[in-house]
């Protein structure tokens, strides 16, 4: 970790991205800093700055976003842990001026939660905010962008009322001439094969390509220096629902064909996907290169006059809307916008530097060490849906996992991180509540404790599943009687329970919130044995759906007031025992 030196004039922008939209907000507040003449910016992720050197700084935007529940992205984790030392005084930013924007989106109960923290704890230290924190939110009819727009005018406003010579040009960021195209800050230099023959270095690059193609392609365009942390090979690939449901969800195991994995109930395994070849092939031709050479390493491209009109118009003001539903909405990849633009010709050097890497996926593991130590498991939706404009898209990293063959030689990269959901003792009575795919780190959580369980004592677990039909996609069916049957640690006789909804086998639906009604008494019970409360599953209505059903029960129970009741589960939280992981 480091962090550049300060230079007086410098504008410095930093972000904490999980999916990639705060990378592509962060770059364009670089890009418009640039365009206003700014004498130095640098824009950096959150994982790579320094966080004590913070107060040596003199201006410095921060672009993040929200995951889950509320939660930081992962690359700003650590910034956030310095932040809250107790050590650090009121005075420590003293002289450091700040704007934070945030992407989140406003369908959530902990809208933008990420950002408006890191606001008011930059204010706790003393630094002085430029302007109010911007809040960008998927829910508008523009994307984020619709609230970025506007707030980035009023940022370089206020910075040029500030200090007019930060943005000696700023009329070009107001009023940009769209004819005057900057440098790349890329260079690319082609290698034929012939030339990676007789050239030692070329050589040896041309080795490690090969080497790395055998493996996955994404390598070769990956650019953390880290690397991945395993390289793992898939052994099983197994499909849970039946072929006639529209829904494919395939449970995946994948082993270190090397030597052993690191990992414990409750991480999560990021994996870095391929693109698929042929889109590759098409890319290629598309941009005219050769197939065979090696690389170290938008209107005003266009020759169509009705092209040209068109991208114009995409890239002013009011064409804002139609933009973002033609791009954003519909999820168009580089590619196919190249393709309904054909008159355009893009240098490669801005091709590159346009076009976003691959991204790294997360999914919970749902296998425990103890019972499988040279394997982790997965349960993984394969994505797909349908536009505003009817076009069927799918998931890159679901759909490329699914079409792997087991046992075959390709490697996948992948890196082990620690999830929102701790792992608990064995001691410690569990409630769990998972719906769909939901279940996968309970189904580890189980398969952990049954291992426990043949060691030392161990406590109840109570889980509630949920899924559309019995027949369709009960998701590890014989796994869960399994447990749930004689001793098993889901079993009645241990003190334990295992109930499912099925919400679409009857009139009425049914969901995992009524089953916890339904067994008010056991949960209560186990909840004044001093259990702990894990949710995972969708993000859409069922977690706030779920804490509902359970201060339900504690009004039920005890004879408290709603309020008190919710006022009791936010100290559950406080105390670590109320935890809630969600996805998209």
């Amino acid at each position: 970790m480091a962090a550049p030196p300060a230079v007086d004039g410098r504008l410095l922008v930093i972000y904490a991205s999980q999916t990639g939209n705060a990378v592509d907000a962060a770059e364009r507040v670089g890009r418009q800093a640039e365009r206003g003449g700014c004498p130095a910016v640098d824009v950096l992720p959150m994982d790579s700055f320094d966080p004590s050197c913070l107060p040596s700084e003199k201006f410095v935007v921060f672009v993040v976003s929200t995951t889950g529940q509320g939660d930081p992205p992962d690359s700003m984790k650590g910034f956030w842990k310095y932040l809250l030392n107790k050590n650090l005084s009121a005075r420590w930013l003293e002289g450091v001026r700040y704007a934070v924007f945030g992407l989140g989106d406003s369908g959530y109960q902990k809208y933008n939660f990420a950002g408006k923290k890191l606001d008011r704890r930059l204010l706790q230290l003393g630094a002085e905010p430029i302007i109010q924190v911007g809040l960008g939110d998927d829910q508008h009819p523009s994307g984020y962008e619709g609230t970025l727009d506007p707030w980035l005018l009023s940022l370089w406003e206020t910075l040029n009322q500030i200090t007019p010579s930060l943005l000696p040009r700023m009329s070009d960021i107001i009023n940009p001439d769209l004819s005057i195209l900057g440098d790349a800050k890329v260079e690319v230099i082609y290698h034929s094969s012939d030339e990676a023959q007789q050239e030692p270095s070329l050589s040896d690059s041309k080795n490690l390509i090969e080497r790395a193609r055998s493996m996955s392609p994404a390598l070769q365009f990956y650019h953390d220096d880290k690397g991945p942390q395993y390289m793992l090979q898939m052994v099983s690939n197994q499909c849970l629902t039946k072929e006639k449901t529209d829904r494919d969800v395939r449970h995946l195991e994948l082993e270190n064909p090397s030597s052993g994995l690191t990992y414990q109930v409750g991480d999560a395994l990021e994996i870095l996907p391929s693109q698929s070849p042929s889109a590759v092939d098409s890319f290629i031709e598309r941009c005219k290169l050769d197939p065979d050479c090696y690389i170290t390493v938008m209107s005003f491209f266009a020759t169509a006059e009705h092209e040209k009109e068109k991208l114009q118009y995409f890239a002013s003001p009011e064409g804002r809307d139609d933009l973002y539903q033609y791009n954003q909405k519909e999820g168009r990849t580089v590619l196919e916008v190249l393709e309904d633009f054909p008159s355009v010709q893009m240098p490669f050097e801005w091709l590159v530097q346009l076009t976003p890497p691959l991204q790294k996926r997360a999914f919970s593991i749902s296998s425990s060490p103890l019972a499988k130590p040279n394997q982790i498991h997965l349960t993984v939706s394969i994505v797909s849906w349908r536009t505003p404009f009817n076009r069927t898209r799918h998931g890159l990293c679901s759909s490329w996992l699914a079409g792997l063959n087991p046992n075959e030689e390709s490697l996948i990269p992948c890196w082990v991180h620690h999830g929102s959901l701790s792992p608990p003792h064995p001691s410690i009575p569990l409630i769990l509540i998972g719906p769909g795919t939901g279940c996968a780190p309970f189904r580890a959580f189980v398969a952990e404790r049954a291992a426990q369980s043949t060691s030392e004592p161990t406590a109840p677990i109570l889980f509630f599943f949920g899924c559309r039909n019995q027949d369709k996609d009960f998701l590890y069916k014989d796994f869960w009687y399994a447990h749930s049957h004689d001793q098993g640690v889901l079993s009645s006789k241990k003190g334990g329970g295992f109930f499912v909804a099925f919400s679409r086998d009857q009139p009425q639906k049914v969901y995992v919130q009524h089953k916890i009604e339904e067994q008010s008494a056991r949960v209560w019970k186990l909840l004044m044995s001093g259990a702990a409360i894990y949710i995972a599953g969708s993000s859409t209505k069922m977690p706030a759906d779920v804490t509902a059903a359970l201060e339900v029960v504690i009004c039920q129970e005890s004879g408290c007031s709603r309020e008190d009741a919710s006022v009791w589960l936010r100290k559950l939280e406080r105390k670590g025992k109320f935890h809630i992981e969600t996805w998209s």
